[in-house]
Formats: C-alpha cells, structure tokens, sequence
C-alpha cells in the first residue's frame, strides 16, 4: 500500500526549491549579465561602467573584451584598443579580441610601421604573444627535464640507436626549454615595465625635447600605439615605427 506523504515532508521539498531558486537568481543577477543586459539594450555607457567596476575588483580577459567591445560602440577607439590588448595580455589566444583589435586599428588616423622591423624578429614576437608567461614558464621547465632525460639516455645506453635518439631529443628540448624561457623572460619584463601604451587624445605633437617651446616632430592620433623608453617629470620619450620623440605622460595609457 502507498503511504501519502505526510505535510512535514512536503514544507520541506518547498522550502529546497525556494532556496535552490533564490540561488539560481542570485548566479544570474551577476554584475557581468547585467553589463551585457545593458549592452544588447544599447546601453553601452552603462554597460562600460560596470565591465569597468568588474575589472576593478578582479580584472578577467571577457571583461576586457567586452569592455572593448562598448568603448568601440560608443566610437571611443582608443579606449576600445586598450582594452582589446588588455584583454589579450591575458588571453592571448582570444581570436574574437585580435580581430576586434585589427579591425579597431584599421579605423585610427595613423598607420604608422616599421620599415626597420627584422622580418625574424616581428615572427619571435608573435610567436612570443601565442601564450602567457606562466605557460611558457611550464613550457620551459619541462621542455629542460626532457633534455635531461634525453642526455642520460645518451650517456647510459650502449645501443647506437638509442644514444642517436638521446642526444636528438636533448638538443631539441634544450633549444624550446631555451626559447621558452628567454619568451617568458621577455613576458614578464613587458607587463612588469609596461612600455606600451596607446595614444588617449586625439591629436598629440610629438616634440623634440621634453618642452612644450621643443620643435614639433611629428604628429600622432589617438589609437595609435607606442612605446615608452624613457620618462623625465610628466614627458615621455616614445617611439613609434621609424619616429621617436618626446610627448606627455598624460596622453597616453599604458597597456
């Protein structure tokens, strides 16, 4: 025979959904979904104030990315540049955010390259930007056991074939553990010293010397991108493609 369920079970099953309810609207009123809320509303004021505010308490790619993606809605580029390559110091493999930051790029004044760039040079730097310092870090110290590995079998085995296959494997590994390091070095001294930055203003003179009477070099944009070799009171020396001159501190942004 079946037996009803007697009330006391019954305030308890309601009371788990209530509670399993309130839960589940507390996870989706989230600062994030109310910024994207505001943002398919075409509130992207709104919605830039609180990616920013989300970025303050614990900075995350997604809200740099789409923090990218409301400065550019509201024709804001420069600040839709910084925050694309923001968000792709910490999630370099964003596809989404480096077509966003190409695409940005292409609608900015100045188009400014450098005819000097080493072709090998501009290649090890993408290669660099495929990956954060902490994975090649990881890159690194396994990349050198395995060298280790590979120059013991070397050393210990009495086959031929398998001395060739040791020594193979340790000049191998030891050439990524080595690359893998000098990237991660190179990593962590970008985003300690933090010499890029993009332009804020929209016209910006760059000077001779770090005075305002110094003779105009010449002029950059807002958007454009930069780097920082040297500050002296509120001047900065940058350079950019071939050009290099004095500015304020004031018109840029640090990346």
């Amino acid at each position: 025979m079946k037996h009803p369920i007697v009330p006391s079970k019954i305030i308890i099953i309601a009371l788990f959904l209530s509670t399993l309810n309130a839960q589940l609207s507390t996870i989706n009123a989230t600062p994030m979904a109310d910024a994207n809320a505001e943002y398919a509303a075409a509130n992207y004021a709104e919605a830039a104030a609180i990616y920013r505010q989300i970025i303050e308490e614990r900075p995350c790619a997604i809200a740099y990315y789409n923090l990218g993606n409301a400065y550019f809605k509201m024709g804001e580029l420069s600040q839709a540049i910084l925050a694309y390559e923001r968000c792709l110091r910490l999630e370099p493999s964003n596809r989404d955010a480096k077509y966003n930051l190409q695409f940005a790029q292409s609608r900015i004044t100045d188009n400014i390259s450098d005819n000097q760039a080493f072709f090998l040079s501009t290649f090890l730097t993408n290669v660099r930007n495929l990956m954060r310092q902490n994975t090649w870090t990881w890159i690194s110290l396994i990349s050198f056991a395995l060298c280790m590995a590979g120059l013991l079998i070397f050393l210990l085995s009495n086959a031929t074939s398998l001395r060739k296959t040791g020594f193979s494997i340790a000049i191998i590994m030891f050439i990524v553990a080595l690359f893998s390091f000098f990237a991660a070095r190179s990593l962590h001294n970008r985003d300690t010293l933090r010499e890029e930055a993009i332009i804020t203003q929209g016209i910006v003179n760059a000077k001779a010397s770090p005075d305002q009477s110094g003779t105009e070099l010449f002029t950059l944009h807002e958007g454009t991108k930069v780097r920082i070799s040297e500050t002296l009171g509120d001047w900065c020396n940058i350079s950019v493609g071939n050009y290099q001159g004095w500015i304020r501190l004031q018109t840029l942004e640090r990346i």
